[in-house]
């Protein structure tokens, strides 16, 4: 089940300093429309009737590959592997698995 801290691009905001510094809740809790604008991801998603990009046929999409090998935003595909997470073990779990990390 998704929460304020899943991304629908497969971010995982946890650690994201955005969320204090700008006061950001969250993809999920903005319907993609974050502090720096309205996210082109989460709008497809968003249309389609997925929680995230993971549910989608096409993943991951040229729309999703830009996103997440973006220059300056981008984490080299990393975001591609937690969908990929979500879909296999559920999305609850994989964060169990995260906050587990030391």
């Amino acid at each position: 089940m998704a929460d304020s801290l899943m991304g629908r691009c497969g971010f995982y905001c946890g650690p994201c300093g955005c969320r204090t510094e700008m006061g950001c809740p969250g993809c999920q809790a903005t319907d993609g429309k974050l502090f720096w604008g309205e996210c082109e991801v989460a709008t497809c998603c968003i249309a389609k009737g997925y929680e995230h990009c993971g549910q989608c046929e096409e993943l991951p999409c040229a729309v999703l590959v830009e996103y997440a090998h973006h220059p300056e935003h981008g984490d080299n595909g990393k975001r591609i592997l937690n969908l990929r997470a979500w879909n296999e073990v559920g999305y609850d779990a994989w964060r169990r698995e995260q906050n587990a990390e030391p």
